[in-house]
């Protein structure tokens, strides 16, 4: 009795190797893109603070410590959440140019932002940014870090402010996501098989583009970034970490709103003291465990589909075709034909043709 063969397993290229999903990659392409990219993001936001200069001077608003015009703390945050948020069309664009690929292959490995699977997402990020936030909250200074008494600044200031946070935020976020799990972990993919090899520099890129702060903190971001990336790739797309990273900063970015002043603090989550920084860890790993379960009762397109090779060349009509024993070359004495040729005839000489056989 034959033992049946298990099923062969899924076959097509993971989130981090789709810059091999058209025939049209080349090793140049991650390096140009990623050079083009940050040329032209800086060429942009120094463009977008010439003009918050000029329109600071026309409007005769107070300099900042660094020099900066200060239109206030609302105004203020929304200009810092839109010089990250211009790297997202910037990034989109250099993976449809350089890249030679469709911007949706940055989304997911279905070449698009599966709305579904980041609605799954949203939902369950919901305990582990509650979880947090709640530590934060308990933690002496509360959720803006200082420890001074916090005064509410009142429903009116509340509500408009999350009105603009809600449309720069996400924005934002996305922006991060899309640069760091999306276009450096496939540019280094472009070159590696391993998917570690993909996650692990992004994760230190992005803990470093926050800033020195603490060691917690930086511990704090680096774990952000490995699990993102992982779960990245083991769902094939970036709505978890999409998702993780849009509530945990609407809801930071809410909470300091509350306070007066709270929205003018320059800290970050590299400045986390290390309570809070094995907090954010830990809710981190849970919300990774909520999505991984949710993954195998949704089942999220974890490949992207191999682009089939070119069809083989035909063989010229005249070829005549040997079935070879493994290893032997055309022609070897004890190829078997493949198709049986017409027995030899030849003419016996004259004198040499047997009688007619008897009745």
């Amino acid at each position: 009795m034959t033992t049946p063969l298990p099923p062969p397993g899924p076959t097509g290229l993971p989130y981090h190797r789709m810059d091999h999903r058209t025939g049209r990659h080349r090793w140049w392409r991650p390096l140009v893109g990623t050079l083009l990219f940050f040329g032209a993001y800086l060429i942009l936001s120094l463009l977008l603070l010439a003009l918050a200069y000029v329109f600071g001077e026309l409007a005769g608003s107070p300099e900042l410590p660094d020099g900066g015009p200060d239109f206030g703390p609302l105004s203020n945050t929304a200009l810092d959440l839109t010089y990250i948020a211009i790297a997202l069309p910037l990034v989109l664009l250099a993976v449809l140019w350089p890249g030679r690929r469709r911007a949706g292959t940055l989304s997911s490995v279905a070449g698009r932002l599966r709305w579904r699977w980041l609605g799954w997402c949203l939902l369950a990020a919901v305990l582990p940014v509650a979880v947090l936030t709640g530590t934060a909250f308990l933690l002496p200074g509360g959720e803006t870090g200082s420890g001074e008494s916090e005064v509410w600044v009142g429903w009116g200031s509340f509500l408009m402010s999350l009105g603009v946070l809600a449309v720069f935020v996400p924005v934002q976020a996305a922006a991060e996501e899309y640069v760091f799990r999306g276009w450096l972990t496939q540019a280094v993919g472009a070159f590696v098989r391993s998917p570690w090899f993909a996650v692990l520099p992004q994760a230190v890129l992005f803990a470093a583009a926050h800033g020195w702060g603490t060691t917690w903190g930086f511990i704090g971001l680096l774990v952000f970034g490995v699990v993102a990336g992982w779960l990245t790739i083991r769902t094939g797309g970036l709505e978890a970490a999409v998702a993780l990273h849009v509530l945990s900063n609407l809801v930071a970015f809410g909470a300091a709103a509350a306070v007066v002043d709270g929205l003018s603090s320059d800290e970050t989550a590299a400045d986390s003291p290390w309570p809070l920084a094995l907090a954010d860890v830990a809710t981190t790993l849970m919300y990774a465990a909520l999505v991984l379960w949710l993954a195998r009762r949704h089942h999220p397109q974890r490949l992207a589909p191999s682009v089939p090779g070119p069809p083989p060349a035909p063989y010229p009509p005249d070829a005549v075709l040997y079935a070879q024993p493994y290893g032997a070359m055309p022609g070897h004495p004890y190829g078997v034909p493949g198709s049986v040729a017409p027995p030899e005839t030849r003419t016996p000489p004259p004198g040499d043709v047997p009688p007619a056989p008897g009745p």
